[in-house]
């Protein structure tokens, strides 16, 4: 059994401006933390291979995905496909939330316009 605590997981910034602590990372996915303060916001990226799926479990804000746009809070679920565009703006609590990607996360696949 391959077992991580959340607590030991050392943070570092993704290439679109998150903070990230991963707990998984295999050949085939990876899951990790995100936060972001009040009002932070990702970079507007998408990712050319990696299918993710945000699970907010902390506050909240707004997601656009490929131009559409929603308010999201904890207990939301957005599957974001491979190739399209998203951003991720906190409200005024921040936000908290999980990232699976299939493939895993890697800045190699990261995209900005």
């Amino acid at each position: 059994m391959e077992l991580r605590s959340l607590s030991a997981a050392e943070p570092f910034t993704t290439k679109d401006g998150s903070t990230i602590r991963e707990l998984h990372h295999t050949p085939v996915q990876s899951l990790a933390e995100a936060t972001l303060g009040p009002g932070q916001a990702t970079q507007r990226h998408y990712h050319a291979r990696s299918e993710e799926i945000y699970l907010l479990t902390d506050g909240g804000g707004r997601l656009e995905i490929d131009g559409e746009a929603r308010e999201v809070a904890s207990g939301d679920a957005a599957l974001i496909p491979a190739g399209a565009w998203h951003e991720l703006v906190a409200g005024p609590e921040g936000a908290r939330l999980l990232c699976m990607c299939a493939p895993p996360y890697s800045h190699d696949d990261t995209f900005f316009a």
